[in-house]
């Protein structure tokens, strides 16, 4: 491995103090304290952003207006204003996520350019509205996996036309995730304090597992889509990411719908929560993958070994508590949407789901555009653009490197043409059963009082786990936990039923107190550039 000896990438000192390992709350208290300002703040991250991202291509827009809010926090400041925990505070939002600002929201595409250079969107997205007015300061557009992963079966993770190759910081050799991996490698590499990605199956827990960072996936509807580029309504949420699992609650009380007589922040807690605490490992196709996987040694004996320490610390962690539709809605072979289509049961399919969703809603989201002076309205005008600029988008297969297979989950959406048929319908009914009511739930329920939560190994066969809560639309957190012989970082995800984001808030902080797991970014292989393929490779 090649290692950063002659490059200079440690964190540099704002105001002459190390803020590397500072969480939203002390950055706040030395707000208050006049240690630093916000517009410092922001230099400072925007200056790492400079240094790093070079490297990592975790950015694909800056804000230019970013040291012009800064400067508006400090004077509120001044004036004994502070909007809340998040006043001043640094952050990046996933490229799908709409600002109304001088970037471009592009889901990581030329291909919508056309649309949106002389064309505006109509505001920024909810989420994106509720963080600015909590005094939050925006520094820029995260990279992702272009159209977070929609476009095609067999792609580069971490790619986009605009934003080029999303590199894992930890080893620039091994990708960052799933499509919000440049949402989690801003946070691992302090290019921003906290960040927001999207999940529609995978795309924030993923990402953060493999940066050594916090990824708290919201239930779907907790947090507004409203202004997000969609994928699928029944599965599509915003989440957060933070170095610390009280940062990414802070970041989620400021764009969540909240309880009504609390904040998620006041469930964060220590390990002395984890006494009395009952947790399930789900064994069938899940735990017993993990162990057999022979890449996943290290990873599972390192997860084995935070599972003892849990056990030590006063919590119950009962074996074989099996989803008893894991046989069902677990594919045998790892992570794969369509695997029931491909069987011949697109009725039982996520990406039956998914594909007809997407057609609609695209369709949707650009007809809200303010101007659409280019006339790109549907997704079969988006798949023109792709075939004719080949070169830049791979629309054709085998003309791009990152797409082998050009934008074929586009096409099979497009011949979807959005028709909620009985496949359709009979897909959804069925992928909610066997994942909420014959999955979660039950397995949640097996053992008599309800258990605190499901631990699970979120990388093992490609994220089948987490693939399982997606089709659920249920919340999940995952804590870092150590880094494989790879240099890679893994972390212990749970799982829980909808709405309860307060157990997963409060265990999970308990396991971070417990275990202290976060890494920090070595830039392994720092000369590496090549891609890093993930899917079903063409014959």
């Amino acid at each position: 491995m090649t290692n950063q000896t002659e490059y200079d990438l440690e964190m540099p000192l704002c105001a002459g103090i190390n803020i590397e390992d500072y969480s939203i709350t002390q950055l706040q208290q030395a707000l208050t304290e006049g240690k630093f300002t916000s517009y410092e703040l922001t230099e400072c991250h925007l200056g790492r952003m400079e240094v790093v991202d070079e490297l990592v291509k975790a950015v694909i827009d800056v804000n230019p207006e970013a040291l012009l809010i800064a400067d508006r926090m400090d004077k509120e400041r001044e004036e004994g204003k502070v909007r809340s925990l998040l006043h001043g505070i640094p952050f990046v939002v996933k490229n799908n996520i709409a600002t109304k600002d001088d970037m471009q929201t592009t889901a990581g595409s030329t291909s919508t350019i056309p649309v949106l250079v002389g064309a505006t969107v109509p505001k920024d997205a909810e989420v994106v509205t509720k963080l600015r007015d909590a005094g939050a300061v925006l520094i820029g557009n995260a990279n992702m996996s272009e159209w977070a992963a929609m476009r095609a079966s067999y792609y580069s993770e971490g790619y986009s036309s605009r934003g080029g190759q999303c590199r894992n910081p930890y080893n620039l050799a091994e990708a960052p995730g799933d499509s919000s991996g440049g949402s989690a490698v801003c946070v691992a590499t302090n290019i921003a304090t906290f960040s927001l990605g999207t999940e529609t199956d995978g795309s924030v827990i993923y990402p953060a597992d493999r940066n050594s960072v916090v990824g708290l996936k919201p239930t779907v509807g907790l947090t507004s889509t409203a202004g997000v580029i969609p994928e699928s309504s029944s599965l599509d949420t915003v989440g957060t990411f933070g170095r610390f699992v009280a940062d990414a609650v802070i970041a989620l009380d400021g764009i969540s719908h909240g309880l009504e007589n609390a904040s998620y922040s006041s469930f964060v807690t220590t390990k002395e929560a984890l006494k009395g605490a009952r947790f399930g490992l789900p064994w069938k196709r899940i735990w017993e993958r993990a162990k057999r996987t022979s890449n996943g040694k290290m990873e599972y004996e390192g997860l084995i070994t935070a599972i003892q320490k849990i056990r030590e610390a006063g919590a119950e962690v009962l074996n074989n508590v099996d989803l008893p539709s894991a046989e069902e809605i677990v594919p045998p072979e790892g992570s794969d949407w369509d695997y029931a289509a491909k069987q011949g049961r697109p009725e039982q399919s996520e990406f039956t789901v998914v594909k007809t969703e997407f057609y609609n809603e695209i369709q949707s989201y650009l007809s809200g555009l303010t101007s659409n002076p280019h006339n790109i309205k549907t997704l079969e005008d988006i798949i023109a653009y792709n075939t004719r600029h080949t070169e830049k988008e791979g629309g054709v297969p085998g003309t791009h490197p990152a797409w082998p297979t050009g934008q074929d989950t586009f096409e099979k959406s497009a011949a979807s043409k959005g028709i909620k048929n009985d496949n359709y319908t009979n897909a959804l009914a069925y992928i909610q059963k066997k994942s909420r009511d014959e999955g979660i739930d039950a397995a949640l329920e097996s053992q008599g009082e309800p258990l605190d939560g499901l631990l699970v190994p979120v990388q093992a066969d490609g994220g089948v786990a987490v693939q399982v809560a997606a089709k659920a639309g249920y919340p999940v957190i995952t804590i870092p936990i150590g880094v494989n012989e790879n240099g890679v970082p893994f972390g212990l995800g749970i799982l829980q039923t909808a709405h309860k984001e307060d157990l997963l808030i409060k265990y999970g902080s308990a396991i971070e107190d417990l275990i202290r797991g976060r890494a920090k970014p070595q830039f392994l292989n720092i000369k590496a550039d090549n891609f890093m393929f993930i899917g079903i490779k063409p014959e």
